[in-house]
């Protein structure tokens, strides 16, 4: 399928619908189409044509160029349309960063893998597809909310029927990967999940330095698990990073062992720094982009290392139709491999795409906040034949809209239209829900808001990162209290985590709100 993407990735809609609303709002069906806003520029009111009715298709907008990271011009219309990204590695790569006395280079910094990082109570569906949640409330700004659009999968059952795994894992074994936290990390991630997996999935090893090698090739799991941890466990790093002959002879890997009804699936681990070979990605990228066209085979992208190509990476899971993480610690090695990817091998939905379309007559404008890299045309949102983004069971995936309501108006406010192919019979489904202007009578700060609040907290702070300007944003040192609070009344050691990152920004930010000088931080003036 050709993509035509700027800002989102993986989107969806399938039948049924759940619609909820924070502090009285209420849920309606609809299928009205809708375009993103300007983020950090919304338009004003008299900035905006006249427009047509909620649905009605817009006019292209000129883009950037794929993968460009930049803020969003205004929307010249009341859609909001975009693949779905279930991504978390900015949110992973930035925590590192800042545990390491540095403020993360704004331009890693995507405030949707930031908010994607935590996952909501959604209510989830019984069927594959998505559930689809619209909650909001008002924020510290005169006349500004903020809307939540909220899609959840069917969680896995891990001793339930799936199709069978196909995994090529390609490793980067080059001198950077020596550093504590990145070489060792990964072989630790893959014994373990060595274990986890089937007997009748699939694994296949490459490694990558200076040259590729292929050190197993497709193997059944099943009576073959100690050859395959003791494959690993002969890992060695060696020179330097030629990225492009690592996914070169991975692909082949994959197509040569390629498995008819099976998931397929490449699996990078590395830290993204080319420094040899073919360092322009263009040519790695159509390759990765070829296989997923032809064999549908997908990209999973796993960062590690305190230097890492973050932009890279990210964009060759877009290609690859996939997704990336960071793991730095074993515990977050252990979750992602262990817990996240033997279920997440289970598709829910392929080619999703959202829409939520604004109405002219309660809202005056609006801004997506993040995302500015999976933005997909208004009139392509029902056209099958543009990619969006696969999904897997137990994801959440979560969009957050800063919205200015005009004065006294009542009504609908948003409705959001998920769309996706069904991943057995290819059949598009969609699924919708709605929030109404009584949802937002109440402020976000407000008891009884902890999932809306921490999704909040999760985006003014990555917005805060690069040096953004949303309406309603707290100082740093009140959304670590906020976010203190929600770790304590829900015992959550990934919101402490959250917490201490934020704190820890402040402190580098100084009191005037600008970076404190470290040595060798390029951000630090």
């Amino acid at each position: 399928m050709h993509r035509r993407r700027m800002r989102i990735t993986a989107g969806i809609l399938a039948a049924g619908l759940w619609a909820t609303g924070c502090a009285g709002g209420s849920g309606s069906d609809g299928t009205a189409a809708d375009r993103a806003a300007g983020e950090r520029a919304p338009a004003a009111p008299d900035a905006r044509p006249s427009p047509a009715a909620p649905g009605a298709p817009a006019a292209p907008e000129a883009g950037a160029a794929e993968g460009e990271q930049r803020s969003r011009p205004p929307a010249p219309d009341w859609l909001s349309t975009f693949a779905l990204d279930v991504d978390t590695a900015s949110y992973g790569y930035a925590r590192r960063t800042l545990s390491e006395g540095r403020l993360p280079d704004p331009a890693t910094v995507r405030p949707e893998e930031f908010v994607n990082s935590f996952r909501p109570d959604y209510p989830r569906p019984k069927d594959d597809g998505f559930g689809v949640t619209v909650d909001g409330a008002r924020t510290g700004a005169e006349g500004w909310s903020l809307v939540r659009v909220g899609l959840a999968t069917r969680a896995a059952d891990r001793k339930g029927e799936r199709p069978p795994a196909a995994l090529t894992f390609v490793v980067d074994i080059s001198g950077s990967m020596a550093e504590p936290g990145r070489l060792d990390l990964v072989k630790e991630s893959l014994g373990l999940l060595a274990g986890e997996l089937r007997d009748d999935d699939s694994v296949a090893l490459v490694t990558f330095s200076d040259r590729a090698e292929t050190r197993l090739g497709m193997t059944r799991v099943g009576g073959n698990r100690q050859r395959i941890k003791s494959a690993v466990a002969e890992l060695a790093t060696s020179s330097s990073t030629n990225v492009e002959a690592g996914v070169r002879t991975g692909y082949d890997v994959a197509v040569a062992g390629r498995r008819e009804g099976a998931v397929n699936r490449v699996v990078l681990l590395s830290d993204a720094l080319a420094n040899s070979g073919d360092t322009e990605a263009r040519s790695i990228l159509n390759r990765v982009d070829e296989e997923r066209r032809e064999y549908g085979i997908t990209l999973f992208g796993v960062g590690v290392g305190s230097d890492y190509g973050d932009a890279f990476m990210e964009q060759l899971a877009d290609k690859g139709d996939g997704h990336t993480t960071y793991v730095s610690t074993r515990a977050q090695a252990r979750k992602v491999f262990v817990e996240q990817l033997p279920a997440h091998v289970e598709l829910r939905a392929r080619d999703a795409k959202a829409q939520v379309a604004f109405d002219p007559t309660t809202v005056e404008s609006f801004r997506l906040i993040g995302y500015e890299n999976r933005e997909v045309a208004d009139e392509d949102f029902r056209d099958d034949r543009v990619d969006g983004g696969e999904v897997g069971a137990g994801h959440t995936v979560t969009a957050l809209y800063a919205v200015r309501t005009r004065p006294g108006r009542t009504g609908r406010l948003a409705t959001a239209t998920v769309r996706w192919l069904d991943p057995a019979s290819r059949a598009p489904r969609e699924r919708s829900g709605s929030v109404a202007t009584d949802a937002l009578t109440s402020s976000v700060w407000a008891s009884g808001h902890d999932s809306l609040q921490l999704t909040a907290v999760a985006a003014y702070f990555a917005d805060a990162l690069r040096g953004g300007d949303l309406p309603g944003a707290p100082p740093l040192s009140r959304l670590a209290a906020y976010a203190g609070a929600i770790a304590e009344r829900g015992d959550s050691a990934v919101v402490r985590e959250l917490t201490e990152s934020i704190r820890q920004a402040d402190r580098l930010r100084g009191p005037d709100g600008g970076a404190r000088p470290e040595s060798g931080d390029p951000y630090g003036g």
